[in-house]
């Protein structure tokens, strides 16, 4: 005889809560229910230099002009504002975005989403130059993201408030700046 079970549910989960999240947590519905994205910068060695925390529902595209405003890297003069190049996923092109990383003479390479490759077909312009071996150089990015999850809090968003998590955020990057590079020798 097959015996067939019911899940009884019980309460209402963090998932069906139909009540906006407070500003300073940061946590939107997103596909995965109530998440929270970084945006990240990093340089070529997979350091931190720059990030926001924002709700799960908010778009890649809008996030990057504010997540590379971002950077500021001390120099000997004035501190460094902006890269030399841009290395982003297909979540991030859009013509206000590339309209205004070329009017501060950042190069980028982007792939174009699917989407965009049909309107080009249909509505022949410029082409888009994409380098396919500079665009390997993009997985530092998310090795600084994997380095960055090996705190737990940060993996699981822990903390309440977007301010709590910012800083720890923080303390993990800087911790990222100070580590000593796997492959050199012990002194």
């Amino acid at each position: 005889m097959e015996r067939h079970c019911r899940r009884i549910k019980r309460g209402t989960t963090n998932y069906n809560k139909s009540a906006a999240e407070p500003s300073d947590h940061a946590i939107g519905r997103s596909r995965g229910g109530l998440t929270t994205k970084t945006h990240l910068v990093c340089d070529g060695r997979g350091r931190p230099l720059g990030f926001v925390v924002a709700g799960g529902q908010v778009a890649d595209t809008i996030m990057l002009p504010v997540t590379l405003n971002q950077i500021r890297v001390p120099t000997a003069g004035r501190p460094r504002l902006r890269p030399d190049r841009l290395r982003a996923d297909k979540g991030h092109p859009s013509k206000a975005n590339l309209a205004w990383l070329r009017a501060r003479d950042v190069k980028t390479t982007i792939p174009e989403r699917n989407d965009q490759i049909a309107h080009r077909r249909k509505h022949p312009g410029r082409p888009i130059v994409f380098d396919a071996d500079d665009y390997k150089g993009r997985n530092v990015v998310e090795r600084c993201f994997n380095r960055l999850k090996q705190w737990r809090g940060i993996a699981m968003r822990s903390d309440k408030t977007a301010r709590n998590y910012h800083a720890a955020l923080c303390l993990a990057a800087t911790l990222l700046w100070v580590e000593r590079p796997s492959s050199s020798p012990p002194d």
